[in-house]
């Protein structure tokens, strides 16, 4: 099973598991839902998507072309040590070991992808999201994690979620999600169960009162 794959393309992927018919749009669009890169994507109580319910999607990139993310409160099976293994690399750190896997999303999920704090190292295989957060699909930021040489405030996530060109802005208009600036404590200290209401609470409304809220921050 390949976890992790070098990549050198900055291109948001097209493909999702579920989502609205693909719909034609250009850079016009946008005026719509101006780039949601780097926000948080809130799960609406009525969405059914058990891939997202209740989610909380990062987005990492969001252009005309369509949208990249990676869901940052969904526990995977997997412990990074056992994603270590596979990738035939030493960890005899048990932190690193322990440290959980998260599912980042339907497509791809054989893939992985870590979204971490930028920093002075460069790493193979980067996107720079901002210029606070950066996502990494080489083998050299798991190695230099196994050796205790990685990021201090990072996260992994095997798989992500895309959305096709239009498609996203359709959810929006459709009253699917509720967005907000990203808050990095929420992606990398608040407890993954409480991440739901730790990201509605940055909007500064009750989650008994989404099913009647549209709208963004």
């Amino acid at each position: 099973m390949r976890y992790m794959g070098k990549t050198t393309s900055s291109r948001p992927p097209r493909k999702q598991a579920k989502a609205q018919p693909a719909r034609t749009t250009d850079k016009a669009s946008l005026a719509d839902a101006a780039s949601l890169t780097g926000h948080f994507l809130i799960a609406m109580p009525g969405m059914l998507d058990p891939n997202f319910e209740r989610g909380i999607t990062f987005i990492c990139q969001h252009n005309e072309e369509g949208a990249m993310g990676l869901v940052v409160n969904r526990l995977s099976d997997f412990k990074l040590g056992d994603v270590l293994q596979q990738m035939h690399m030493p960890c005899e750190r048990a932190e690193v070991a322990a440290a959980p896997v998260l599912v980042g999303g339907p497509v791809q999920p054989e893939r992985g992808f870590v979204l971490h704090a930028s920093g002075k190292r460069e790493w193979e295989s980067s996107y720079r999201v901002n210029d606070a957060l950066a996502v990494t699909t080489s083998r050299d930021i798991l190695a230099a994690m196994a050796d205790g040489e990685g990021p201090e405030r990072v996260l992994v996530a095997l798989g992500y979620a895309g959305w096709g060109a239009g498609q996203l802005e359709q959810e929006l208009r459709d009253n699917a999600w509720l967005t907000v600036q990203a808050d990095d404590r929420i992606l990398f200290d608040t407890a993954l169960d409480e991440r739901w209401n730790a990201a509605v609470a940055l909007v500064g409304i009750n989650p008994a009162n989404l099913t009647s809220y549209s709208g963004r921050a």
